[in-house]
Protein backbone atom coordinates (compact mmCIF):
# COMPACT_ATOMS: atom_id res chain seq x y z
CA UNK A 1 0.00 0.00 0.00
CA UNK A 2 1.35 3.41 -0.93
CA UNK A 3 1.93 5.72 2.02
CA UNK A 4 -0.07 8.92 2.19
CA UNK A 5 1.64 12.27 1.78
CA UNK A 6 0.70 12.98 5.40
CA UNK A 7 2.55 9.88 6.60
CA UNK A 8 5.61 10.85 4.59
CA UNK A 9 5.60 14.36 6.04
CA UNK A 10 5.20 12.98 9.57
CA UNK A 11 8.11 10.61 9.04
CA UNK A 12 10.30 13.39 7.69
CA UNK A 13 9.20 15.62 10.54
CA UNK A 14 10.14 12.96 13.08
CA UNK A 15 13.54 12.63 11.47
CA UNK A 16 14.10 16.37 11.69
CA UNK A 17 13.10 16.39 15.35
CA UNK A 18 15.56 13.61 16.14
CA UNK A 19 18.31 15.39 14.22
CA UNK A 20 17.54 18.65 16.04
CA UNK A 21 17.57 16.88 19.40
CA UNK A 22 20.92 15.22 18.66
CA UNK A 23 22.37 18.55 17.51
CA UNK A 24 21.12 20.30 20.66
CA UNK A 25 22.52 17.60 22.95
CA UNK A 26 25.90 17.85 21.23
CA UNK A 27 25.86 21.64 21.64
CA UNK A 28 24.90 21.35 25.31
CA UNK A 29 27.59 18.78 26.13
CA UNK A 30 30.26 20.81 24.35
CA UNK A 31 29.22 24.04 26.07
CA UNK A 32 28.93 22.34 29.47
CA UNK A 33 32.40 20.81 29.16
CA UNK A 34 33.89 24.18 28.24
CA UNK A 35 32.03 26.12 30.93
CA UNK A 36 32.67 23.64 33.74
CA UNK A 37 36.32 23.22 32.78
CA UNK A 38 36.70 26.98 33.19
CA UNK A 39 34.39 27.50 36.18
CA UNK A 40 33.29 24.71 38.52
CA UNK A 41 30.34 26.88 39.57
CA UNK A 42 28.98 27.39 36.05
CA UNK A 43 25.18 27.39 36.15
CA UNK A 44 22.62 25.91 33.79
CA UNK A 45 21.94 29.45 32.56
CA UNK A 46 25.65 29.92 31.78
CA UNK A 47 25.70 26.65 29.87
CA UNK A 48 22.50 27.39 27.93
CA UNK A 49 23.88 30.76 26.90
CA UNK A 50 27.20 29.23 25.80
CA UNK A 51 25.31 26.62 23.78
CA UNK A 52 23.16 29.28 22.12
CA UNK A 53 20.00 27.63 23.42
CA UNK A 54 17.21 28.54 25.80
CA UNK A 55 16.89 27.14 29.32
CA UNK A 56 13.69 25.33 28.30
CA UNK A 57 15.58 23.42 25.61
CA UNK A 58 18.42 22.66 28.00
CA UNK A 59 16.09 21.28 30.68
CA UNK A 60 14.17 19.28 28.06
CA UNK A 61 17.31 17.19 27.57
CA UNK A 62 18.83 17.36 31.07
CA UNK A 63 16.40 17.66 33.94
CA UNK A 64 19.04 18.92 36.38
CA UNK A 65 22.59 20.20 36.59
CA UNK A 66 23.54 16.88 38.18
CA UNK A 67 22.21 14.94 35.19
CA UNK A 68 24.18 17.16 32.85
CA UNK A 69 27.32 16.73 34.93
CA UNK A 70 26.89 12.96 34.75
CA UNK A 71 26.66 13.08 30.96
CA UNK A 72 29.71 15.35 30.64
CA UNK A 73 31.71 13.24 33.06
CA UNK A 74 30.86 10.03 31.22
CA UNK A 75 31.83 11.56 27.88
CA UNK A 76 35.14 13.03 29.03
CA UNK A 77 36.16 9.87 30.89
CA UNK A 78 35.37 7.78 27.81
CA UNK A 79 37.76 10.05 25.93
CA UNK A 80 40.35 9.52 28.65
CA UNK A 81 39.94 5.76 28.42
CA UNK A 82 40.67 5.93 24.69
CA UNK A 83 43.79 7.97 25.39
CA UNK A 84 45.07 5.39 27.88
CA UNK A 85 44.35 2.54 25.46
CA UNK A 86 46.19 4.36 22.68
CA UNK A 87 49.21 4.76 24.99
CA UNK A 88 49.54 0.93 25.02
CA UNK A 89 50.08 0.40 28.78
CA UNK A 90 50.64 -3.31 28.20
CA UNK A 91 53.74 -2.69 26.07
CA UNK A 92 57.33 -2.14 27.20
CA UNK A 93 58.91 -1.96 30.67
CA UNK A 94 56.29 -1.05 33.33
CA UNK A 95 57.93 2.23 34.41
CA UNK A 96 58.25 3.41 30.80
CA UNK A 97 54.68 2.36 30.04
CA UNK A 98 53.39 4.15 33.14
CA UNK A 99 55.24 7.36 32.26
CA UNK A 100 53.84 7.15 28.72
CA UNK A 101 50.29 6.79 30.04
CA UNK A 102 50.63 9.78 32.38
CA UNK A 103 52.16 11.98 29.68
CA UNK A 104 49.32 11.02 27.34
CA UNK A 105 46.59 11.65 29.94
CA UNK A 106 47.83 14.90 31.42
CA UNK A 107 46.90 17.22 28.51
CA UNK A 108 43.34 15.91 28.72
CA UNK A 109 43.16 16.31 32.50
CA UNK A 110 44.62 19.78 32.24
CA UNK A 111 42.17 20.80 29.51
CA UNK A 112 39.16 19.74 31.55
CA UNK A 113 40.38 21.86 34.46
CA UNK A 114 37.66 22.34 37.06
CA UNK A 115 35.27 19.71 35.70
CA UNK A 116 36.29 17.07 38.23
CA UNK A 117 35.96 19.56 41.09
CA UNK A 118 32.48 20.50 39.84
CA UNK A 119 31.48 16.84 39.78
CA UNK A 120 32.86 16.28 43.28
CA UNK A 121 30.79 19.16 44.60
CA UNK A 122 27.55 18.04 42.96
CA UNK A 123 27.70 14.24 43.01
CA UNK A 124 28.43 11.62 45.69
CA UNK A 125 32.18 10.78 45.83
CA UNK A 126 31.56 7.08 45.21
CA UNK A 127 29.59 7.92 42.06
CA UNK A 128 32.37 10.15 40.71
CA UNK A 129 34.93 7.44 41.40
CA UNK A 130 32.68 4.87 39.77
CA UNK A 131 32.83 6.73 36.47
CA UNK A 132 36.60 6.22 36.53
CA UNK A 133 36.43 2.44 36.96
CA UNK A 134 37.31 1.57 33.37
CA UNK A 135 40.38 3.81 32.92
CA UNK A 136 41.63 3.03 36.42
CA UNK A 137 41.28 -0.69 35.71
CA UNK A 138 43.86 -0.21 32.97
CA UNK A 139 46.14 1.57 35.42
CA UNK A 140 45.61 -1.23 37.94
CA UNK A 141 46.62 -3.87 35.40
CA UNK A 142 49.76 -1.90 34.58
CA UNK A 143 50.74 -1.52 38.23
CA UNK A 144 50.03 -5.22 38.84
CA UNK A 145 52.31 -6.11 35.93
CA UNK A 146 55.00 -3.84 37.35
CA UNK A 147 54.73 -5.52 40.76
CA UNK A 148 54.99 -8.96 39.18
CA UNK A 149 58.11 -7.93 37.26
CA UNK A 150 59.69 -6.26 40.29
CA UNK A 151 59.51 -2.75 38.82
CA UNK A 152 56.91 -1.44 41.29
CA UNK A 153 56.61 -1.84 45.03
CA UNK A 154 54.69 -4.80 46.42
CA UNK A 155 54.79 -3.85 50.11
CA UNK A 156 51.56 -1.82 49.87
CA UNK A 157 48.11 -2.97 48.73
CA UNK A 158 47.54 -2.74 44.98
CA UNK A 159 44.23 -0.93 45.54
CA UNK A 160 45.98 1.74 47.62
CA UNK A 161 48.53 2.39 44.89
CA UNK A 162 45.74 2.77 42.32
CA UNK A 163 43.92 5.17 44.65
CA UNK A 164 47.13 7.16 45.10
CA UNK A 165 47.51 7.54 41.33
CA UNK A 166 43.85 8.56 40.94
CA UNK A 167 44.05 11.09 43.77
CA UNK A 168 47.32 12.72 42.69
CA UNK A 169 46.22 13.03 39.05
CA UNK A 170 43.07 14.92 40.00
CA UNK A 171 44.84 16.90 42.70
CA UNK A 172 47.25 18.19 40.04
CA UNK A 173 44.33 19.13 37.77
CA UNK A 174 42.66 20.99 40.66
CA UNK A 175 45.89 22.81 41.51
CA UNK A 176 46.31 23.96 37.91
CA UNK A 177 42.66 25.01 37.67
CA UNK A 178 43.03 27.08 40.86
CA UNK A 179 46.29 28.66 39.67
CA UNK A 180 48.44 27.16 42.41
CA UNK A 181 50.43 25.04 39.96
CA UNK A 182 51.54 26.41 36.61
CA UNK A 183 53.89 25.61 33.80
CA UNK A 184 54.09 23.22 30.90
CA UNK A 185 56.13 20.74 32.94
CA UNK A 186 53.28 19.67 35.23
CA UNK A 187 53.02 16.41 33.31
CA UNK A 188 56.66 15.64 34.07
CA UNK A 189 56.16 16.61 37.71
CA UNK A 190 53.37 14.04 37.85
CA UNK A 191 55.49 11.37 36.20
CA UNK A 192 58.31 11.87 38.73
CA UNK A 193 55.94 12.05 41.71
CA UNK A 194 53.94 8.98 40.77
CA UNK A 195 56.92 6.87 39.82
CA UNK A 196 58.39 7.86 43.18
CA UNK A 197 55.25 6.48 44.85
CA UNK A 198 55.49 3.24 42.87
CA UNK A 199 59.24 2.63 43.23
CA UNK A 200 60.04 -0.53 45.17
CA UNK A 201 61.77 -0.27 48.54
Amino acid sequence: MAQSSGQAVARRGGGRKRADAERNIALILSAATECLARDRNASMSDIAKAAGLGRVTLYAHFASREDLLRAVLAETIAEGTEVITAAAPEEGPPAEAFARVIRSCWPLLSRFGSLHAAAQRALPPEEVRGYHDEPMAQVERLIARGRKEGAFRADLPLEWLVTSVYTLLHAAADEVADGRLTGEDVGEILVKTLLGVLEPE
